[in-house]
């Protein structure tokens, strides 16, 4: 079995040099551990030490293809060759009008759509505010508690997931009501979701319909804006019985149903989306992360019929990029024809599997959920009280580093686990096999 080789502890003296570099010229952002990468391949990441690090966060769940990927760097280099860049809002050329057209047909819903490209995932949800504004007429929307949709100021004024992303950036866009999520884990009912979703989901429905009849009026709402598996609020999977009950209440109600599948698409959970699990297909989708393996890019698939009708309403310089585009066809071949998805599906049992042990063994893990290889354990000070332990997450997290296992923290006190998608079993073992050592060593 291949493992994680640590041959200077890290962060070894190269890394740490510029670590202080970068700590003095780049403006502060959400580094979470001094991995200094190299060179990559699949799912290794060699930094400048000579450290080998399994990673388990597809470069933040954007690499979902393996990094240097034969098939993208290939279509990556070819058209960097013939053409990286011609604005593609203003002109026109054939890579950007054939990704258009096959996200059209991998998406979710058979209806008519279009697609506005964008370079990240709150450019997206940006844009999916502007389309909903726009084509309804209406000035308000509705998100959930746990959500995140981004840091720009309209996106962050959908986002709810940590007090950091909105303290000191007030006020933001006006107009946007937070409910509850239906988190089977938590959430303010003390409902086991996981025994009674029904109920569960019924409780958010009827929190939303008492909004509706007592201080927000359903025909001011453009637009609803959901999470079909929640992300930064840490990775939680809402009952069976939660999208199509949302899916049910925007038809009755005239709002758009926009689906943030940043985190979830493209793959990772085993489906191609996430919103496959369900049976639902939302009005407006926004993309990103996945969409390119590693080159920025991100999209907004919308029902046709939501189209600007005039034009300069809505464009950018960078969306649909040339080099992106060839970068994200390569990524669907990947995809669609060497079966990842296939493998997300069956890696992702297998990892479960493991976390589930784990679990079993140690009482400080209260909860293990997700799909396909969009996984996370929860750490809890008390399995009856479910109270998060944040601390003991992080100590886990760093220890795992320090035995060359590259992790994400999610929500208050989870580890997310988003290997790329051509992991193999022999590399999940690995991965579990150095959970173990970590979680071990974090408890004493």
């Amino acid at each position: 079995m291949r493992r994680p080789l640590i041959k200077t502890p890290p962060p070894g003296p190269a890394a740490k040099a510029i670590v202080a570099r970068d700590t003095a010229a780049l403006m502060t952002t959400t580094k979470t551990a001094p991995v200094v990468a190299e060179r990559a391949e699949g799912v290794w990441i060699e930094d400048v030490d000579g450290n080998r690090f399994l990673d388990f966060t597809s470069g933040v769940g954007v690499v979902n293809t393996g990094y240097a990927n034969p098939r993208v760097v290939e279509a990556i280099q070819r058209q960097a060759a013939k053409l990286i860049h011609y604005a593609g809002t203003d002109y026109y050329y054939r890579e950007q009008v054939e990704l258009a057209e096959r996200l059209a047909k991998v998406t979710p819903g058979a209806f008519a759509k279009k697609v506005f490209f964008s370079n990240s995932g709150t450019e997206s949800n940006e844009a999916a505010i502007k389309i909903a504004r726009y084509h309804k007429r209406r000035p308000q929307f509705i998100a959930f508690v746990g959500a995140f949709h981004g840091r720009s100021m309209g996106s962050l004024s959908l986002t709810a997931s940590k007090i950091v992303h909105k303290q000191r950036f007030f006020p933001t866009m006006p107009g946007v009501t937070h409910v509850p999520y239906a988190n089977p884990y938590r959430n303010p009912w003390g409902i086991d979701g996981y025994a009674d979703g029904a109920e569960l989901v019924n409780r958010v429905i009827d929190h939303v319909e008492n909004l509706f009849s007592t201080m927000l009026p359903a025909e001011e709402i453009a637009a609803l804006f959901v999470e079909p598996v929640q992300g930064e609020g840490g990775y939680v999977v809402p009952p069976k019985q939660f999208l199509p009950a949302l899916r049910k209440l925007c038809d009755a109600h005239g709002i758009l149903l926009a689906a943030d599948e940043v985190q979830s698409g493209f793959g990772r959970t085993g489906k191609m989306f996430a919103q496959d699990h369900f049976g639902v297909a939302s009005d407006l989708l926004s993309l990103a992360k996945g969409i390119a393996s590693g080159v920025p890019m991100g999209a907004q698939v919308a029902r046709a019929d939501l189209d600007f009708d005039v034009s300069g309403a809505h464009s950018n310089t960078f969306g649909g990029n040339a080099l992106a585009a060839a970068a994200a066809l390569a990524t669907l071949d990947c995809l669609e024809k060497d079966g990842l998805v296939e493998n997300a599906a069956k890696q992702g049992k297998r990892l479960r599997e493991g976390l589930d042990a784990l679990k079993a063994k140690h009482d400080a893990i209260g909860d293990v959920r997700g799909l396909g290889l969009m996984l996370a354990t929860d750490f809890v000070k008390d399995r009856a009280s479910r109270e998060p332990d944040a601390k003991l997450r992080d100590r886990v997290a760093d220890e795992a580093f320090r035995r060359g296992l590259v992790l994400l923290p999610c929500g208050k006190s989870s580890l997310r686990y988003i290997p790329p998608l051509v992991v193999s079993a022999e590399e999940i073992d690995a991965g579990l096999e150095v959970l173990r050592e970590a979680i071990t060593a974090a408890l004493k």
